[in-house]
């Protein structure tokens, strides 16, 4: 299934967290432990395309895998990482967002499976103090539909 995850509503290229100062902070999807599709702090919006497999246990429960897949069955989510990038390319990581696919409706990935559709999240990337949305991400700051 392929899922394309959309933020808006981006925090900034800085951003400051008590005695740390973060200059050239960047947002990407996490696949295993590397950031990927890195996109400025300061962007419009920002856009990930993300493919995962759907696997329907014996019982009828959905479980999610491929590279961007984070966690445990029944508790499976996306990662999306901020970071601080350095002039020579390094990523250090200081923030994580939860998507968690555990909470998308069933009948809403059936439904985009059937069709051959995409699942699309949209994401509001700034959390309540201005800073880099973190933690597990929830209605209202996303949305699931099919796309």
């Amino acid at each position: 299934m392929h899922v394309t995850i959309r933020g808006h509503n981006l925090p900034g290229r800085r951003f400051s967290a008590g005695d740390c100062e973060y200059d050239n902070v960047q947002v990407g999807v996490q696949e295993r432990r590397d950031p990927v599709g890195l996109v400025p702090g300061d962007a419009a919006s920002a856009a990930w395309d993300v493919d995962i497999r759907v696997e329907v246990g014996a019982d009828g429960s959905l479980d999610f895998k491929g590279p961007a897949v984070q966690g445990k069955r029944g508790e499976r989510f996306v990662y999306l990482t901020w970071g601080d990038v350095g002039s020579d390319g390094s990523f250090e990581m200081f923030r994580r967002a939860k998507l968690m696919l555990n909470r998308v409706d069933p009948d809403l990935v059936r439904g985009a499976e059937r069709a051959g559709a995409r699942l699309v999240v949209t994401v509001d990337l700034t959390d309540g103090r201005g800073g880099p949305r973190c933690a597990r991400v929830d209605p209202p700051a996303l949305s699931w539909s099919v796309g």
